[in-house]
């Protein structure tokens, strides 16, 4: 006899409680294997795929695409069991589950391996099943109206053919309904053009009305605190109640940096980029000031100095600011650094971050100077004691040598927690920091 599973939302580790749907990639009739995703959902951290644990036919869904559900509450349910599945299909779940009807451990969450089973409905579901189930939201039937003239498309049930995040975005800013778009892709598949046409034709101006119409009073766009936005608002705001922060800066003279940097980037091999020399220096940094690279205990009374360094560095994304974790940063060279940056980035703007990516670091390296600005006096990144802050390296005149010259200056600024330390070993960080930009050999001194 079929048993039904009801699969709820995991704990998707980091303290998070609750995550949003961003795209369902089952609908009701389609078999599913074990540890297929069956919805692609977006917490405050990333945009993560949940697998299944349980291989059978897909009864029924909870939650429409956009729903916001708390960790717990029901995902899916599932009939498992071999009378309920075709002859040709029954066999696989089956094999797959390995023991029957008796469900297994969730393996893991949106991992590169795992690739959705092809989805076959099958009708008669209801017949097979030894108690009828009942669907996740009733609707009440409409009566029948003979409509006068054309009517927009209506919201159909299964999953809206979008693949791109990019397009889903653009709907849900501009307040469009994609279930009532038709996708000129393949397969009726949603594509950006489609949304923009449709953004155009709501924007197009309105034919004029005889009848005089009262004025509205205008209200300012409401935008919702949640999702990557939300937990930045939430981390920065208890960073700004409970650090006590300072920052200082200081002007350096880059030139030798970026000729160091070119000098090997030309011997060939995988390119080092700037963020990774800065990084190198910072980590060099840290070792001489372990209490940058600490936190504070408020239950304990207690600063914590860390012994590895997990470098946090600041990514800006369609989703928003996003700031990856390089572990261990402290045991790697350049060329291991910019390859690490150059992985996190990629993963960072495709949303396919795991929450393990964005969590754990124990200093953050903001380069701002991509935006085109000098300098900036950062949010600490909380839990953290430290953010190197880096501007935009440019052609400016400073005295070299006791002669005006013209050279590249950069200006670096600390952001520091006051009860970690005082100012005089964050200004020795920063000098430290200086003194490696403008002169690398003093890095190599201190190796």
């Amino acid at each position: 006899m079929a048993q039904v599973m009801e699969f709820k939302l995991p704990d998707l580790g980091e303290g998070l409680t609750e995550a949003e749907i961003v795209r369902w990639l089952v609908a009701v009739g389609d078999v599913v294997a074990i540890d297929q995703p069956v919805v692609e959902v977006e917490t405050a951290k990333a945009m993560v795929e949940v697998p299944c644990p349980y291989g059978g036919v897909v009864t029924a869904r909870f939650g429409e695409e956009g729903t916001e559900l708390p960790v717990g509450a029901p995902l899916i349910t599932v009939a498992v069991g071999a009378q309920v599945l075709p002859a040709d299909t029954a066999a696989s779940v089956d094999g797959a589950a390995g023991s029957g009807d008796a469900p297994r451990p969730l393996i893991g969450y949106g991992s590169d391996d795992s690739r959705p089973a092809r989805r076959r409905r099958v009708r008669p579901v209801t017949a097979a099943v030894s108690a009828p189930v009942a669907p996740a939201v009733p609707v009440a039937p409409a009566a029948p109206v003979a409509p006068a003239v054309p009517v927009a498309p209506v919201a159909v049930a299964g999953p809206v053919p979008v693949i791109s995040p990019l397009v889903r975005k653009l709907a849900r800013d501009g307040g469009i309904d994609l279930r009532g778009l038709a996708g000129s892709g393949p397969d009726g598949l949603i594509m950006r053009a489609d949304v923009e046409a449709a953004l155009a034709a709501l924007r197009a101006p309105a034919a004029p009305v005889a009848a005089a119409v009262a004025p509205v009073a205008v209200q300012g766009e409401r935008v919702p605190l949640k999702g990557v936005r939300g937990a930045v608002a939430d981390k920065l705001s208890r960073s700004r109640r409970e650090i006590p922060d300072a920052t200082c800066w200081v002007d350096a003279d880059a030139t030798e940096l970026m000729a160091a940097r070119a000098a090997m980037n030309a011997v060939g091999g995988p390119k080092i980029s700037v963020l990774a020399l800065l990084a190198r220096i910072c980590t060099a940094a840290l070792a001489k000031y372990p209490e940058l690279n600490s936190t504070v205990d408020l239950a304990a009374n207690e600063i914590v100095r860390l012994p590895s360094v997990n470098l946090g560095f600041a990514a800006q994304t369609e989703r928003g600011l996003m700031v990856p974790v390089v572990r261990d940063a402290h045991v790697m060279n350049p060329e291991a650094l910019s390859a690490e940056f150059a992985r996190l980035t990629e993963l960072a703007r495709g949303g396919k971050l795991s929450p393990a990516d964005l969590t754990g670091g124990t200093f953050t390296l903001n380069n701002y100077g991509v935006f085109g600005v000098d300098g900036s006096t950062p949010i600490i990144n909380h839990p953290e004691a430290a953010m190197l802050g880096v501007g935009r390296i440019m052609a400016k005149p400073w005295v070299h040598r006791g002669e005006l010259a013209v050279r590249q200056v950069v200006q670096l600024s600390l952001t520091f927690d006051h009860r970690v330390c005082d100012g005089g070993t964050a200004g020795g960080f920063l000098r430290y920091v200086a003194d490696c930009v403008e002169s690398p050999a003093v890095l190599l001194r201190s190796l």
